[in-house]
Formats: structure tokens, C-alpha cells, sequence
């Protein structure tokens, strides 16, 4: 695929939904910079806002933190990350009655990477879940909870094939998961036949396509190559020479996403997952030119008038 194809709508924004994922800060200056970011896109209402669990759970004191203070400071309904790796089924369990006591009803339910980084081998703890598939069904036995899981439209990376891939989501969705969220990617064409083959293998669940923003391509680049997400050559020309014009970047970038979502919505979807990076203003800008308003600003709007 060369080019994303669209062709704009007025009335777009008001037939998509969004999420945002933030990750949990290290230090007070990217706490402040979280927060700036959730003030900021909080006013365009997305559907929830996750919040990641380090590998190995080695982020959970801080990823409860952050949940809670947006439980109790905005309006925004959060969902907490929660994995499977380096932990005992009781300790998981604890961390689940945990998040729920303070009032969490959404999950994003994943293994998880393992401690030592990605690319190194998993082994599943002795007395743990031992897959997505089991805490997602672990999960859906401790509450009612909306629970979202991980989709790979290029197949996860530790995975043989595609069809053990189809197999470990249909088996999330058979015990329980309420949608399953893809890992970034960049030909929306690899999207749409992953959904398909999703379908034939009785996979029935909404795939929310995740939409990385562009804010460093070699960085992305680095990342992709990674974790087996495709990047094309199309798309690497468009940040050909930008390196030190980090103006121009986020304004392609932008640009580039937009033309991505717009797309999809062209082919049908209607839920997206943006990858925040805890940066406003790219989700922002792109949230903006798919036709997504700020309620601050369409609240403005009419006094004025």
C-alpha cells in the first residue's frame, strides 16, 4: 500500500470513539508532563484512558497512583493494565481486589513482557497464569469487568504462526474479553486482513485498531523493527530529512495519522486506541482533523454566540 485512501466527512467526529493510553510516571517532571497531557485531552471525552503495568509488574505502585488520582480527579474512566509475568496467581488476584476497591471496572488484560525485555524467552511463573487467556478468565470470574486484550495484525512476535495467534485471542474472547486492542501499525491493508481472518476463525469481538502517533520516526523505526511491526517505505519517506526539524515532524506526523484514521473510518471502523506516548498534542491535533471537538472549546462556542 503506497497511500492511505479517504475522503473526509463532516459528520466523521461524531461516529468515532477514542481511547488514550498513558503510562505511569518515573519522576515529577514526567508526572507534570502526564498531567498536562490528561488536562489536555480529557475535554475531547474518549470512551476510557488506560494506564500500562510495567514488565514484570515493576510499575504497579505507580500505575495504581496514577489510576487513582484519575478516578478522583477527572472525569475519565480508566482502565488499569494488568499482566501475568513474575507473579503468583494470589498476588495477581490481590492486585485485581486492589484496583477494584477503588472503584476500576475496566481491565486491559495481557501477559506481559517478560522482566528482562522484549525479545528474551517467557516462562510462565509455577503457581501464575500462564497466558492472557487465564487471567482474562480469571479476571471475568473475580467481577464484572470490561476487560480489553491485545491483537497483533503482523502476529506477535513470539508466535509461530498466525493461526496459534487466532487461537490464544479466541480463546481471551471465549473466556471473556470485551474487545481486543491491536498492537501500532502502519498499512491499514494488513489491518483489515487480520480482521477478516479474525472472523473466519469465529473471532467475533470488536478489534480496536491502535494508532501510534509519529513523534520521533527513528525511534518508531527502532521500535517496529522490534516487535515485527511493518514500516513502509512510503512512510519513511515522508520523515526523510526531518531529523533536526522537529516542527516540521509533528506537523507530518500528524498529518500522517490523520490520513491513517480517516481511512479506516472509510473502511468501516468506528473505535480507536491512540498510544499517547503522554504527549497532548499530536492526539490532540489528530482527535481535531478526524472531526473530534473539544467540549471546553464547543462550550466556549456557544456563550460566545
Amino acid at each position: 500500500m503506497n497511500q492511505f485512501r479517504f475522503s473526509r466527512r463532516p459528520d466523521i467526529g461524531d461516529k468515532v470513539r477514542v481511547s488514550f493510553e498513558f503510562f505511569p510516571p518515573k519522576t515529577d517532571e514526567m508526572e507534570a508532563r502526564l498531567w498536562d497531557t490528561v488536562t489536555r485531552l480529557e475535554p475531547l471525552r474518549p470512551k476510557f484512558v488506560s494506564v500500562t503495568y510495567g514488565a514484570g509488574g515493576s510499575t504497579r505502585e505507580r500505575t495504581a497512583r496514577t489510576v487513582k488520582r484519575i478516578l478522583n480527579e477527572t472525569t475519565l474512566t480508566p482502565a488499569a493494565h494488568m499482566t501475568c509475568v513474575d507473579a503468583a496467581r494470589h498476588e495477581v488476584d490481590a492486585v485485581v481486589r486492589e484496583f477494584a476497591e477503588m472503584g476500576v471496572k475496566r481491565f486491559v488484560a495481557l501477559r506481559g513482557d517478560p522482566a528482562a525485555g522484549v525479545g528474551t524467552a517467557y516462562r510462565p511463573h509455577p503457581d501464575g497464569y500462564a497466558n492472557g487467556a487465564e487471567l482474562v478468565g480469571a479476571l471475568k470470574g473475580a467481577g464484572d469487568f470490561d476487560i480489553s486484550v491485545s491483537a497483533y495484525p503482523e502476529k506477535h512476535p513470539e508466535s509461530p504462526d498466525f493461526a496459534t495467534d487466532f487461537d490464544m485471542l479466541k480463546r481471551k474472547a471465549d473466556n471473556g474479553a470485551t474487545r481486543a486492542i491491536t498492537q501500532f501499525f502502519f498499512d491499514n491493508d494488513l489491518y483489515e486482513r487480520y480482521v477478516e481472518k479474525a472472523r473466519r476463525a469465529g473471532i467475533y469481538i470488536p478489534i480496536v485498531p491502535g494508532i501510534l502517533p509519529v513523534h520521533n520516526f527513528t525511534q518508531v523505526a527502532n521500535f517496529s523493527a522490534r516487535c515485527g511491526a511493518l514500516v513502509p517505505a512510503w512512510l519513511a519517506e515522508r520523515f526523510e530529512g526531518l531529523q533536526n526539524d522537529s516542527q516540521t515532524h509533528a506537523l507530518v506526523a500528524s498529518a500522517v495519522a490523520a490520513e491513517q484514521v480517516l481511512d479506516l473510518v472509510e473502511r468501516g471502523v468506528s473505535d480507536f486506541h491512540f498510544y499517547t506516548m503522554n504527549r497532548a498534542d499530536l492526539v490532540f491535533a489528530i482527535c481535531h482533523m478526524i472531526g473530534i471537538r473539544s467540549h471546553e472549546t464547543e462550550a466556549a462556542g456557544s456563550a460566545a454566540a
